[in-house]
């Protein structure tokens, strides 16, 4: 008999579970405490699938045989802690679709930083090596949507925290680990080792058939490693030492060693510039590696990549000033890798929801690049606190038209004027999509 499932949850993740759920004919509900898009309800009803939106029909998600609980929904919430206290089992999303995913191999990403730039790199390395493949979870279609509507042989998963808390038997062929910042402490009880023990879960169920690649510059993956007992096959890649198997970089070359297969190229050739993404772009290379993805394909790919949308995004050149839009910098480590990166006067703009941020991680870096921050959100007290000493001028805003409008105006020519605001959106945008492209907009119109 097919097991009563219940989604938390009515966004991309859990209408994807609701329509894989009653694909495989399970009896399903959909519950969301809050308003659910025009359309996914239209979507969950020419699926023939009930919902509720607005609050929850308590007695009917309590008589659930199994929930899958969507990633953005935390322990705290009262609906969730009523059923952990009935002892009701509780999944992710992606723990659902890998029940159903068959034969097909998988090659899942994660990390504080960069993981969708790799992901949809390596996409594209696989799509240039002509294989049958989606890119899903946390970037695009569910994992589950696609396990429902269109299954391949080949996933490749962005993969969050959030989605790694609940799997029980989700087990990659590839995983990569990009690197560990903190992140999300407030999901976590403040305490930055539970967010490291849920990024190590992409590993939890790795065999000796399947391969982990890590990053072996990145201080926490490096300390938390010794104390794991790993039953996988691991590669890791650095820009520091050479390594035997997995990728390196020395002066310019990347080079690639996977069993018989050695890649090498110029980091000058990559489409993807500055360090972090030298990293990025290794990882994706040692994972296409491992699938049997030809060098020549992977070099092709490397070359004439183009990166994602609100990632480092150039935009325009107005009189001389550069825009990019780096809205997905949603943490202050993205705003370093960010910065990092620039080698002109920046006009940086800054604000949104604080998670915790310890803005003390870029002073070095603001001190020695920017020259004015333009802060963007409702609540700017912390920013200005932490850069009033160091920063000639800051300038509040609460607008993405009027924070361009004063960042132009803070620019010289030959400068960079740079959205990478360290914060989530949620104050005064939708997501950080819309707040990039409000950015986008608002640059156009300069």
């Amino acid at each position: 008999m097919s097991s009563n499932i219940i989604i938390l949850g009515g966004g991309e993740s859990g209408v994807g579970a609701a329509v894989l759920a009653k694909h495989k004919g399970h009896p399903v509900f959909l519950s969301d405490g809050g308003k659910l898009k025009d359309i996914y309800k239209a979507e969950l009803t020419a699926n023939g699938i009930e919902f509720e939106e607005g609050g929850h029909s308590v007695e009917r998600i309590l008589a659930a045989d199994e929930v899958v609980k969507s990633p953005g929904i935390p322990e705290k919430n009262e609906m969730v802690k009523a059923i952990r206290a009935k002892e009701i089992p509780v999944i992710s999303e992606i723990e659902f679709a890998y029940r159903y995913k068959g034969d097909s191999t998988i090659v899942a990403i994660t990390g504080s930083n960069g993981k969708s730039t790799t992901t949809a790199l390596m996409y594209h390395i696989c799509k240039t090596a002509e294989l049958d493949c989606a890119m899903v979870g946390n970037i695009g279609y569910s994992f589950a949507r696609q396990v429902a509507e269109d299954p391949k042989p080949l996933y490749i998963i962005e993969v969050s925290s959030f989605q790694l808390d609940d799997i029980k038997t989700f087990r990659p062929n590839v995983s990569i680990l990009l690197n560990i910042t903190e992140d999300h402490l407030d999901r976590y009880d403040y305490k930055f080792e539970n967010y490291i023990n849920s990024k190590f879960r992409i590993i939890e169920n790795q065999t000796m058939d399947d391969y982990f690649i890590y990053c072996l510059d990145d201080e926490t993956i490096m300390q938390k490693f010794p104390l794991l007992t790993i039953h996988t096959n691991p590669l890791p890649f650095s820009m520091k030492q050479e390594v035997k198997k997995g990728g390196y970089i020395k002066g310019d070359q990347m080079m690639l060693r996977i069993q018989e297969e050695r890649v090498s190229m110029s980091i000058y050739d990559f489409a993807l510039k500055g360090k972090h993404n030298n990293y990025n772009t290794m990882a994706a290379g040692i994972a296409a590696s491992t699938i049997g993805i030809r060098k020549e394909k992977i070099r092709d790919a490397v070359k004439n990549f183009h990166s994602l949308e609100h990632r480092m995004e150039f935009i325009a050149m107005v009189r001389g000033v550069e825009f990019i839009n780096d809205s997905k910098a949603t943490n202050v480590n993205s705003t370093w890798y960010a910065l990092e990166s620039m080698n002109k006067p920046t006009v940086l703009i800054l604000g949104g929801v604080d998670k915790g941020n310890d803005y003390s991680l870029i002073t070095d870096l603001v001190k020695e690049k920017v020259k004015a921050i333009v802060c963007m959100g409702t609540d700017n007290s912390k920013i200005i606190a932490a850069f009033k000493d160091i920063v000639p001028m800051i300038i509040e805003t609460d607008s993405a038209k009027k924070a361009v409008n004063a960042a132009f105006r803070a620019a010289a020519k030959d400068d960079v004027v740079l959205l990478s605001p360290a914060c989530a959106s949620f104050d005064l945008f939708k997501n950080y999509e819309d707040r990039g492209t409000q950015f986008k907009e608002a640059v156009k119109e300069l």
